[in-house]
């Protein structure tokens, strides 16, 4: 349940109304949340480097204080993918989950060619044909943004879970001002529902941070279930790493 809960958590940002004049890339960039999930206390940090390929963006989600004693170990997830004219490919995605009970490994790599995705997920083997453009959980954060930034709004965007393919539905709410530990921010409100899903996600993300969600709130069944508030926000590093093979 915390793995699932945190893999929907981290689906970012929507595209609604931006003019575009010139073609915005995305800030490489780190960022902390602190994170409430139900009684759990946790932590995520987020951070988007440039590489040789493009980018690569690594999530890293850990319980904190007194909820360590409910659930240990952490979730961390990496997407390495290209900025293209149509926008951002994945081509590697990786997660280690030690917090679920019988844990997971996950590397699945993309190949645009073909449209097929495939790798391993703990000791076996897994292959999926992709209908069209699919982002994993980490890039389709990074697509939104980037989408947002550019003025190329979408109401749907298709999200590759391993073993399925999620159609996500996307809507403006409006403009607020925002208060959070990282400071004050004018944000667009944005939700998103899975089909067929009774989670509703609510977004408020911020231009000047490139579009990055201060604020993120999942309710099941009209329930708040999970809360994420911004804590640290800092620009770069810019300089390109060099990915694995």
């Amino acid at each position: 349940m915390f793995r699932l809960l945190l893999a929907r958590l981290l689906l970012c940002t929507a595209l609604f109304g931006v003019p575009a004049f010139a073609e915005q890339s995305l800030t490489p960039h780190s960022a902390e949340y602190r994170v409430k999930i139900s009684v759990v206390h946790g932590q995520l940090n987020t951070e988007l480097r440039r590489t040789e390929k493009g980018f690569a963006a690594t999530h890293v989600v850990k319980p904190t204080g007194i909820s360590r004693l409910l659930s240990r170990g952490t979730i961390s997830e990496t997407s390495e993918f290209a900025v293209t004219g149509d926008g951002i490919r994945p081509y590697r995605y990786r997660a280690v989950d030690t917090i679920s009970h019988d844990g997971e490994q996950v590397d699945i790599r993309f190949d645009w060619g073909t449209g097929e995705a495939s790798g391993t997920v703990n000791d076996t083997h897994v292959a999926s044909v992709m209908e069209g453009v699919a982002h994993d959980r980490v890039s389709i954060q990074y697509e939104l943004m980037y989408d947002l930034l550019n003025g190329r709004p979408s109401s749907e965007y298709v999200l590759f879970d391993i073993d399925e393919l999620n159609t996500i539905s996307v809507r403006n709410i409006g403009r607020k001002t925002i208060i959070v530990p990282a400071g004050k921010y004018e944000a667009v409100g944005i939700q998103h529902q899975a089909e067929g899903s009774k989670r509703v996600t609510t977004l408020w993300c911020v231009e000047e941070l490139g579009y990055l969600p201060a604020i993120i709130e999942q309710h099941r069944k009209g329930k708040l279930r999970v809360r994420a508030v911004l804590t640290n926000y800092r620009p770069g590093p810019a300089s390109p790493t060099i990915t694995s093979e």
